[in-house]
């Protein structure tokens, strides 16, 4: 079913709006899968999936006549337990997150780390992060996430 999804993703319509982040978020998927099914798969199985979903987004960034930049994204949600894909008319160190974040090269690793989660979306306790108290001391900085990038405008 995850592979199917992610497959997906290339027949929706591509939104491409440089003055406009907000309007890009209809290219953000997300999926969740249920530990059996993570297990029956593999990593290659999926990163397989998002390079040929890629090809065919290339080819509707051509259609569109887009001029600027065109990034496709992969992260793994670990709080929301989802591995979670976006395409933005930015560049990889402009990606429209709030939380910092490292471009990767590496789709496997990210891939990896979603397929191992065994309690997709369950935090354990002694990871939650603490609330800023205004005035307060101030909480430790979250880690970056990573994010693989990919650039729809290369081949």
């Amino acid at each position: 079913m995850l592979l199917k999804e992610i497959r997906a993703i290339a027949g929706e319509t591509l939104v491409l709006a440089p003055h406009d982040q907000d309007t890009e978020t209809a290219n953000t998927s997300w999926f969740g899968a249920p530990p059996h099914e993570r297990m029956g798969l593999s990593a290659d199985e999926v990163v397989n999936a998002f390079e040929e979903t890629i090809e065919l987004l290339r080819t509707q960034v051509v259609a569109l006549s887009h001029t600027g930049p065109a990034t496709f994204y992969v992260w793994h949600d670990l709080q929301a337990g989802q591995l979670r894909c976006s395409t933005a008319s930015c560049g990889r160190d402009e990606l429209p997150f709030t939380e910092k974040y490292r471009a990767t090269d590496d789709l496997h690793a990210i891939v990896i780390e979603f397929l191992e989660d065994r309690a997709p979306g369950a935090i354990v306790w002694g990871e939650f992060d603490p609330v800023p108290i205004p005035d307060g001391p101030e909480s430790p900085e979250a880690p970056e996430i990573s994010v693989w990038v990919c650039d729809l405008r290369s081949v």
